[in-house]
């Protein structure tokens, strides 16, 4: 029962993660069907974003007080609803509105997912293979996401890229309710409004100005009073959850050396994922001349082996240790981002390709560091623990797309090129800046991600507490 129940949680992850590697590749088609401009298109995806990370925070809040059973079906309902609606839209408005709602749907879907791994999963050396196999998953939502993306694209209507998601839905529904078990007590009583609203507050007004930072000016009335809305919302925060009976965030929560560090690694690893695959697109598209299909397609080999190493890579930390683990998978990284910058405007698949799987190699090696957070949770945090760790992944993936799309627009403005050579350029120079933060992190998983010292006369402990996750 157990493993049908991590495969009802893995199918909701899945469809989360397909639904944003499938529209990638099918935006120009999308854009020539409703006749929108590219601030249009861009509000596709950022719409869903914004609200996603505005309200992940809440969505784990309400699953420590609701349980996570309840709040995943919630979600769950909800994102398949909005796919549907998305699927059948006629207008860029109906797109990005449904695209918002299923961003709601994914913020209470997704911060309970490893709350439930945690409840399903006591015995540690299990809970480890079960985040394997459900990190895998995403790896395989990169695989099949660009590659139907293209051809439903060039296939059939583009609708098909959302309403596949609902008979996922109604699948995974079903073997949730049978497998999931309900949970007996609660682990939180309170909703903390107050910590709600300002955590809402503050990731929405970050959100927005990182979306519309280089449309309307990093220096514009808007951007520096979102920027001064985002500070004094975390001001304004901290404060409350200081003096908060049931604060939603324990601020003691960051001393934690595992948790702190494993935090701001896996939103390094996903700026450099988000960067790829944005970027990467249109690249392969644009420069290289791949059909959708062909450039959908050429992400394939990649993710099948981080979806690999993603299962083994709990035994390769077994015997090197989470943080060296963590540290090669970046180095790996880091070195395959670099060498896609060398690949010249002439290239086809077989130039590409290696560098590709070298990336989901390393990728693959990071899961250990979910792992490794999700062990760390206290029990009572279990679900806004959970809310961190994804809206760091949110957030810097944004920062990925907004801060190398910056770079790269700025270079390819200065170069004096024509339009495809210039853009090249941009992006060869936005992937060696993304290489130089990824190796970063080597250091940080290094010295966050070592074993905690034991006292003298003591056995030494692991690299974080065997505590179990939320019992919703």
């Amino acid at each position: 029962m157990r493993w049908w129940a991590l495969a009802a949680v893995t199918l909701g992850t899945f469809m989360t993660y397909l639904d944003n590697n499938v529209g990638n590749v099918a935006l120009p088609t999308i854009q020539r069907d409703l006749g929108l401009t590219i601030s249009g298109l861009e509000w596709i995806v950022s719409s869903y974003i914004l609200v996603f990370a505005g309200l992940m925070l809440a969505g784990g809040r309400l699953a420590d007080v609701l349980g996570a059973r309840r709040v995943f079906l919630a979600g769950l309902a909800v994102f398949t609803l909005a796919s549907l609606a998305a699927g059948l839209a006629t207008s860029g408005g109906m797109l990005i509105a449904a695209r918002a709602v299923q961003g709601v749907g994914a913020a209470l879907l997704t911060p309970t997912t490893l709350s439930l791994i945690s409840q399903i999963f006591p015995d540690p050396a299990e809970r480890g293979r079960a985040v394997g196999i459900w990190s895998a998953s995403g790896a395989l939502s990169m695989a099949l996401g660009p590659t139907l993306g293209g051809l439903i694209s060039e296939n059939l209507h583009w609708g098909w890229i959302y309403l596949i998601n609902v008979p996922i839905g109604v699948v995974t529904a079903g073997l949730a309710l049978w497998a999931v078990r309900p949970a007996v007590t609660r682990v939180r009583h309170s909703l903390d409004l107050p910590g709600l609203a300002l955590s809402a507050l503050a990731l929405f007004a970050l959100t927005f100005a990182l979306i519309e930072g280089e449309a309307l000016g990093w220096g514009s009335a808007p951007i520096l009073a979102a920027f001064g809305v985002f500070a004094a919302a975390v001001a304004g925060f901290v404060a409350v959850e200081a003096r908060a009976p049931e604060p939603m965030i324990a601020i003691s929560l960051f001393r934690s050396r595992v948790f702190t560090g494993g935090v701001l690694t896996s939103g390094i690893w996903t700026f450099g994922v988000f960067g790829i695959y944005f970027f990467s697109a249109l690249w392969l598209q644009n420069v290289l001349g791949f059909t959708p299909t062909q450039a959908g397609a050429s992400f394939v080999p990649m993710a099948l082996v981080m979806g690999v190493v993603a299962i083994l890579s709990q035994q390769v930390s077994a015997r090197l240790g989470i943080g060296r683990t963590v540290a090669l998978g970046m180095a790996l990284m880091g070195t395959a981002i670099y060498l896609i910058s060398r690949v010249g405007a002439g290239a086809g698949f077989a130039d590409v390709a290696p560098w590709f799987i070298l990336y989901g190699l390393g990728g693959g090696l990071l899961v250990p560091l979910t792992s490794a957070v999700v062990s760390g949770m206290p029990r009572e945090r279990s679900g806004v623990a959970s809310g961190v760790l994804n809206v760091s992944r949110e957030v810097f993936g944004l920062l990925g797309i907004t801060v190398l799309g910056a770079l790269l627009t700025a270079r390819q403005n200065a170069s004096g090129l024509a339009p495809l050579p210039a853009f090249l350029d941009g992006y060869r120079f936005t992937l060696v800046v993304a290489a130089v933060v990824v190796l970063a992190a080597i250091p940080l998983a290094l010295y966050s991600l070592r074993p905690q010292q034991a006292p003298p006369g003591e056995p030494q402990a692991a690299a974080t507490p065997e505590t179990v996750g939320s019992s919703n």
